[in-house]
């Protein structure tokens, strides 16, 4: 059976757990046009970045399902708010009181957290569960950052901020009225245990829970470092009184500072205490709370400035930077450096301490679009630190993840790993083992692995015999052939790029097999059964199998690799057009099909009016640059500039963010750029949003800047483009000389 995230949820419980969040009425979820014109002084790149982008989400709604994460770029812990304990809904803006500063390693609420532990600052002898202990606050009054968080808590009068480190946090408490604080450390299972050295001021604890995807033995070790004497603590066990993954009772120790002010800080490890605590001495040791924090804040600035746009309006340059930050938070650091200074970290795929670097938490369903892509523009020297570790996952583990979180996990469709490499090699980019990284792509390419778990395609056999995946035997199967048709492409490149000539020629045979799927007749992309015929009772707008979140509509367009050969099976460009029309000026009609009740994406699409094109979920994010290799790049540009000004803004995004996903969109669709076919060296050319921009490709690298002639304001359609003063003819750039460019100038008409 093909996973879906929503499935992880049901199966968990947790959809019952969050129940009880409001349900936000659908009208109101269309995201703010950017009405402020007035142009704003350059602030700090992230005093920009708006945390609660994306937070005010339900199971019903979803305007992000983010969190407002702390944390360094890439960092192994992130630190969140935490209103809502037993929820993979932790935190609501609507809610008026906080429990805590959680932290946490979730990637999406649809697949739950793990490792995780919440700590709340607190006066006198509150009650210990996590509702009762909660304190009001005030939301307008809350200062958060990309480096840090500070919120005045009303019932025990206490000024708490936190910054954080890679590995971990500094955390700083004030009493306003003199009275001493203690810390209630909440960890979210009843047989947990703390260590407490009152000597020394240092508290250690693990925990084991998580929703999946960890190992045998899995545990997150904590070290909590006051750095004074005088200290009480005590332990208590507090039931559990909601059901769900997130809240099967917890151990709660309170810590008594007996002192009405304090620096506390925190080392976090995947390894041991010993390495939880050494994180903390190199991370921390004796340094200020204020020199730690303006680190980290020097360091998301220098993240931040890859892109520097100009000719935007305050709330733009908002929505950029807060998009621009949700692309550096995944995949997170799972590797930590030892005492001896070697770089270790603890398998997610076996459990064994092994060498090397490693990340953790990506679905590349959802990234391998514009994220990856992005990457290679951007951040090329991390995105090869990171490709290294997914070839380290497939070594340890012996398959390729299908769906890293924070190791094998089998959630949504394909073996999309095949795109972000192929995107890569084609890219020239430089980090990773190439060979290595071809010789597991091709084997769950050509072997049966075990999906279920995590790894290998689904319906691999009958596809290598059929050519397609059969809806007889596997869920989904439309869309798992058209992935694995894709796969093959990209996998195609990679032996190419290597010199494996034979193979090349094998998987870019598969790779042409869609056509199995298409039917002439309806022009849509169908379900077949082994035996060769259609699934019976077609329906264009029913959501779900032989499609995935999503129907018929949304599936359309899945071949970027042969986007020609497409259009022809279409009946030509004009024909091919007219449908990409069709696709976004109709109703936003759907039936629910095989999910039997309206899931979030559904409602999503349907609020923002923009036919059967559903920005809201990935697989529509290429559908309207479809429209250039029609011949119509000027439809492209007009809906692009749509969903820039209407789908996103500093608030909300138009459906579920998805780990740097959605955000990654509106970066590189902004700039005037998008990879049509992660797999292809190419980036196809739009109309940029910014009066200019320069973009540094790599921390150390050379900037290229582009330039609109003309207010792109008014004029959204572009006239005629030129790389280094040279009129370039066509709407695609070649990476390589992109990347050797100085000046891309747009010159734009109304």
């Amino acid at each position: 059976m093909t996973a879906t995230r929503r499935q992880f949820l049901k199966s968990s419980g947790a959809l019952a757990a969050a129940a009880a969040v409001p349900t936000v009425p659908v009208e109101d979820a269309i995201a703010q046009t950017h009405a402020d014109r007035s142009l704003t002084p350059m602030l700090p790149l992230s005093d920009y970045v708006n945390m609660l982008q994306g937070t005010n989400s339900n199971p019903q709604f979803s305007r992000g399902n983010t969190l407002p994460i702390v944390a360094e770029p890439f960092g192994m812990v992130h630190w969140t708010l935490e209103s809502r304990s037993g929820s993979p809904w932790m935190f609501s803006p609507e809610d008026q009181r906080l429990q805590g500063f959680r932290c946490t390693h979730q990637l999406s609420p649809w697949l739950g957290d793990y490792g995780w532990s919440t700590i709340m600052p607190v006066t006198g002898e509150p009650d210990l569960r996590a509702s009762a202990r909660a304190s009001s606050y005030r939301p307008s009054e809350l200062a958060a950052h990309p480096y840090g968080i500070k919120a005045n808590l009303l019932r025990y009068s206490i000024d708490a901020e936190l910054t954080p480190t890679c590995r971990g946090a500094l955390l700083r408490v004030v009493s306003r009225l003199d009275e001493p604080v203690s810390l209630i450390i909440d960890v979210p299972e009843p047989g947990a245990e703390f260590t407490w050295d009152g000597d020394k001021g240092v508290l250690m604890w693990k925990t084991s829970a998580n929703a999946g995807g960890t190992f045998d033995g899995f545990a997150t070790y904590y070290v909590l470092r006051v750095g004074f004497a005088g200290l009480s603590f005590e332990q208590r066990t507090v039931k559990a009184t909601a059901t769900g993954r997130n809240n099967a009772g917890s151990t709660v120790g309170l810590l008594h500072l007996h002192a009405t002010k304090a620096q506390v800080a925190i080392g976090q490890s995947f390894l041991s205490f010993e390495q939880a605590s050494f994180n903390l001495e190199t991370e921390i040791g004796s340094s200020s709370f204020d020199a730690v924090q303006a680190k980290t804040k020097a360091m998301w600035d220098e993240h931040l400035a890859a892109v520097k746009i100009h000719g935007a309006t305050e709330t733009q340059m908002q929505t950029f930077y807060s998009c621009l930050f949700r692309t550096l938070l995944f995949p997170r650091t799972w590797h930590e450096v030892d005492a001896r200074g070697k770089t270790v970290h603890r398998s997610p795929y076996t459990g064994k301490l092994t060498s090397g670097v490693m990340y953790a938490d990506h679905g590349y369903w959802d990234v391998y679009r514009a994220w990856y892509p992005m990457m290679t523009l951007l951040y090329p020297e991390r995105l090869g630190e990171i490709l290294q570790s997914w070839v380290n996952a497939g070594t340890e583990g012996g398959w390729m993840p299908q769906f890293p979180c924070p190791g094998y996990r089998a959630c949504m469709t394909g073996s999309l790993i095949d795109s972000l490499f192929a995107d890569a090699v084609v890219k020239d980019i430089a980090g990773f083992d190439r060979e290595a990284a071809y010789q597991l792509l091709k084997k769950h390419a050509t072997q049966p692995g075990d999906p279920a778990k995590g790894y290998g395609r689904r319906g691999q056999e009958a596809y290598t015999k059929l050519g397609f995946v059969p809806n007889d035997q596997v869920e989904q199967s439309c869309v798992e052939s058209l992935d694995a048709h894709y796969g093959d492409f990209c996998i195609a490149q990679i032996a190419t790029k290597l010199g494996h000539a034979d193979d090349a020629g094998m998987f870019a045979k598969r790779s042409r097999d869609w056509r199995l799927l298409f039917d002439r007749d309806t022009k849509f992309f169908r379900g077949k059964n082994s035996d060769g015929s259609w699934v019976p009772n077609f329906r264009e707008y029913q959501w779900g199998s032989p499609y995935v979140e999503g129907c018929a509509w949304q599936h359309r367009w899945s071949v970027p690799h042969e986007p020609e050969a497409m259009m022809e099976a279409f009946g030509g460009k004009e024909a091919f057009v007219a449908e990409l029309v069709k696709c976004v000026e109709q109703e936003p009609r759907f039936e629910v099909g095989v999910y039997h009740q309206e899931i979030h994406e559904m409602s999503e699409m349907a609020a923002v009016r923009f036919g059967q094109y559903a920005h809201s979920n990935q697989p529509s994010h290429h559908i309207l640059y479809m429209f250039t290799v029609g011949g119509r790049p000027d439809l492209t540009q007009k809906w692009v500039r749509k969903v820039l000004t209407e789908l996103y803004s500093p608030q909300d995004f138009c459906g579920d963010e998805d780990t740097g996903a959605m955000a990654a969109w509106y970066v590189l669709s902004s700039l005037g750029l998008y990879s049509l076919c992660p797999g292809k060296p190419q980036w196809l050319l739009g109309s940029p949003l910014w009066k200019s921009a320069e973009v540094r490709m790599g921390l150390k690298g050379t900037t290229v800047n582009l330039e609109s002639i003309g207010n792109p304001a008014t004029k959204p359609y572009r006239a005629s483009i030129s790389v280094d003063g040279v009129l370039h003819s066509g709407d695609f750039v070649q990476h390589a000389d992109l990347t050797r460019a100085r000046v891309l100038r747009f010159t734009l008409k109304a």
